[in-house]
């Protein structure tokens, strides 16, 4: 008999498994392993979402990460988005899930002028162009392919639907950014090397292994939404460990841990405070937020489209929203909860500000909204 977990215990173990309570990793690869993936499409945003799952990395680690040591890799992958991705996983991760996202997304590139064959002769040309004088920036990359007869509207989406084409090709992916955090663009197999690679029902296991440690509790529906894969493909991936797995009933539907999971916790009280940036994996991991975000402060946190906000989360509840601006040589960051907060998460919140000015380098002062 499966054991019944209340929402709390959910919760307690989803926070463990996204390393923002209990023991946290001391390296910045060892986050994204631990998680699986960490949204990537805007930058300051992915370095942030490191600082709450760690113990000791600054800004500065998740940049030489990227840029410098390629122990984590961005690239599109799960949901055809851009993700920080642990390097060892870029290729079977990029051969599993890019052939649907790039199916699925053809009547898209047709209405930007990007049909079958401007993609082919595009990916020709960038292979030619970043083979010869990579890493490159998106501006350059455009006059150099059009100097080879492709010629793409850099004011439109074309330029972006065909690089991330690209990417779910297996071409390329992101490289070092420049200093003001603009992103440049390099061959994979120029920028990794030699990397673990599966094919078929290995893949498919994997990925529902990285999702289930990162994510668990969690079922099929909520890994086919984090992945962007059919629900039945889900079941399947999970079907292939189900060895390795734990069955318990979370919100009255069966969910799963890794057997190796630790599961003390379930009685573990401790107050876990956070402060999550945009676009945190804890908000777009599952299928559904309502157990951690109540439906009445939902637009606070997406108000529409796909932008989603920092978030101060409370024993992994959104209890507000926080935003950051900067002030001369100060950072000022501003909370917003949602209701009135006990003085207790006062008090850690002001301590997770503290420390997102060690992480930033910068100091900081705190507002209430």
């Amino acid at each position: 008999m499966r054991h019944k977990l209340s929402d709390a215990q959910v919760r307690r173990l989803r926070l463990r498994s996204q390393a923002l309570a209990g023991p946290r990793p001391t390296d910045v690869a060892a986050v994204v392993r631990q998680v699986g993936a960490l949204q990537a499409q805007a930058t300051p945003a992915a370095r942030l979402a490191v600082r709450p799952r760690s113990s000791g990395p600054d800004a500065g680690a998740v940049t030489r990460a990227c840029n410098e040591d390629r122990s984590v890799v961005r690239t599109w992958a799960m949901r055809g988005t851009l993700h920080m991705v642990p390097a060892e996983d870029v290729r079977w991760l990029v051969a599993l899930l890019g052939p649907d996202f790039t199916a699925r997304n053809r009547r898209r590139r047709e209405q930007l002028g990007l049909d079958d064959d401007t993609c082919a002769r595009g990916l020709r040309a960038i292979e030619e162009v970043l083979g010869a004088a990579g890493p490159l920036p998106r501006d350059e990359i455009v006059r150099r392919i059009s100097d080879l007869g492709v010629d793409v509207d850099p004011k439109s989406q074309a330029l972006p639907h065909l690089l991330g084409y690209a990417a779910m090709q297996g071409l390329i992916c992101r490289g070092p950014d420049l200093p003001d955090d603009e992103p440049t663009y390099v061959l994979l197999d120029d920028w990794l090397g030699s990397a673990r690679d599966m094919d078929g029902d290995a893949a498919l296991a994997e990925l529902a292994r990285r999702y289930v440690r990162g994510h668990g509790p969690a079922g099929p529906r909520d890994l086919a939404a984090w992945a962007g894969i059919t629900l039945g493909r889900a079941r399947e991936a999970v079907e292939l460990i189900i060895a390795e797995l734990v069955e318990v009933e979370a919100r009255g539907e069966p969910a799963w841990l890794l057997a190796d999971a630790d599961v003390a916790e379930l009685g573990d009280r401790e107050r876990s405070v956070r402060l999550l940036p945009n676009f945190d994996a804890y908000l777009l991991g599952y299928r559904s937020r309502d157990d951690v975000l109540a439906a009445e402060f939902a637009r606070r946190i997406q108000a529409g489209g796909g932008m989603i906000r920092a978030a101060v989360l409370v024993d992994g509840r959104v209890a507000g929203t926080w935003r950051q601006r900067r002030r001369a040589s100060e950072l000022e960051i501003t909370v917003e909860p949602f209701e009135r907060l006990p003085r207790s998460v006062r008090t850690a919140l002001d301590e997770e500000i503290a420390d997102i000015g060690r992480f930033l380098g910068t100091p900081v002062t705190s507002t209430s909204g």
